[in-house]
C-alpha cells in the first residue's frame, strides 16, 4: 500500500490551507459603502461633470454636442457678474467662519475644562439646535429679524428708541446671523474635542512661571488646539458656501450667492449645462480655499509638533 504524501504550497501553506496572504474576507463588508457611494455620489457627480460640457437648450435638459462655453461665459464675462457672486460667497464663508470660531473657543473652552454638575446641560445647549431642522430654524429666525413686525424691531419700537423699523432681514446681516447660529455647533465639537486632549497641567505650569490667563489661552492651549480649529473652519467654511436655504429664507434674492444662483440656473432658466458649470466653479474655488487653508495650517501644526 502505497502512502501519498502532501507537498506544502510555496511559503509553507498547503494547497487546500487558508487563502492566499494579503486577501481579507472582511473586505466584503465594504462594498456595500463602496456601491452606496458610487451609485449616489460618483455617478451623479460624473453625470454633471458630462452636463458642464454640454451645449446649453431652452427646450430641453440640454442640446447636442459638446463644448466650453459654459465656463467661458462663466469665467470671462465681461461685467464680471458671475465672479463677484463668487467673491461674495467665499467672503460670506470666511466671515462666518471666523465668527463661529470666536464664538465657539469660549464655549468649547468651557465645556472641555468645567466641572460643574450642570455640564450634561451645557452639551444639551451645544447639541439642542441640531435636533431641529434647518427650515424651522429659519422660520424662528424670521420671527425675531422681521423688517417689519419681528420681535427685535416691534419691542424697540414700542419702548421708543427707534422710530422706523431697522433692516434686520433680507441683507447679509440677516443671512449672517441664520449662518452663525445654525453652523455653531460644527465649530464647538471639533474644539472640544482638541482641547480635551490637552493637559491642564500645561497651563499651570505657563500661569506659575507668570503668564496671565489671556497669555496662557494666547500661547498655550490655542496653539495646541489647532487640529480642531483646523477641523471645525474647514466644516464650518465648507457648509456655508454650499448653503442655500438659509440665504434664501433670511435673504432673499437680495443676497445673492453661488448656490442660490445655481438653482435659479437649473430651475428657472432651465439652463442646465450653465448651472452645473456654476457648481463645479464653486467646488474647484472652494476646495483651492481648504487646499490653501490646509496647507498653511498644517505647517503650523507640525511647528508646534
Amino acid at each position: 500500500m502505497t502512502n501519498s504524501v502532501e507537498v506544502p504550497a510555496a511559503g509553507g501553506a498547503s494547497a487546500s490551507g487558508p487563502a492566499r496572504k494579503g486577501w481579507n474576507p472582511t473586505l466584503f463588508l465594504v462594498f456595500p459603502t463602496v456601491g452606496l457611494l458610487a451609485a449616489f455620489l460618483v455617478f451623479p457627480y460624473l453625470n454633471m461633470v458630462v452636463m458642464s460640457f454640454r451645449n446649453p437648450s431652452t427646450s430641453q435638459v440640454f442640446a447636442p454636442g459638446f463644448t466650453l462655453g459654459n465656463y467661458l461665459d462663466a469665467l470671462l464675462d465681461t461685467d464680471l457678474y458671475y465672479l463677484e457672486i463668487l467673491l461674495d460667497t467665499m467672503v460670506l464663508g470666511a466671515a462666518t467662519t471666523a465668527i463661529c470660531l470666536v464664538l465657539g473657543f469660549p464655549v468649547a473652552y468651557h465645556l472641555a475644562r468645567t466641572s460643574s454638575r450642570f455640564k450634561s446641560v451645557l452639551y444639551a445647549f451645544v447639541l439642542s439646535p441640531l435636533l431641529v431642522g434647518v427650515v424651522v430654524r429659519c422660520y424662528g429666525w424670521i420671527i425675531i429679524l422681521g423688517n417689519n413686525d419681528g420681535l427685535i424691531n416691534t419691542t424697540l419700537m414700542d419702548l421708543g428708541i427707534i422710530e422706523s423699523p431697522l433692516a434686520l432681514m433680507y441683507n447679509t446681516f440677516g443671512v449672517s446671523v441664520g449662518l452663525v447660529h445654525i453652523f455653531l455647533p460644527f465649530m464647538i465639537l471639533p474644539l472640544l474635542g482638541a482641547i480635551q486632549s490637552i493637559d491642564p497641567a500645561l497651563e499651570e505650569a505657563a500661569q506659575s512661571l507668570g503668564a496671565s490667563r489671556f497669555r496662557t489661552m494666547l500661547r498655550v492651549v490655542f496653539p495646541l488646539s489647532l487640529p480642531g480649529v483646523q477641523a471645525g473652519t474647514v466644516l464650518v467654511f465648507v457648509l456655508t458656501i454650499s448653503s442655500y436655504v438659509i440665504p434664501i429664507l433670511l435673504g432673499g434674492f437680495s443676497v445673492m450667492i453661488m448656490p442660490t444662483l445655481v438653482v435659479q440656473q437649473l430651475m428657472d432658466a432651465m439652463l442646465w449645462p450653465f448651472g452645473a458649470a456654476l457648481a463645479f466653479i464653486l467646488s474647484i474655488a472652494g476646495a483651492l480655499v481648504v487646499y490653501v487653508y490646509f496647507r498653511l495650517t498644517s505647517r503650523a501644526i507640525r511647528g508646534i509638533a
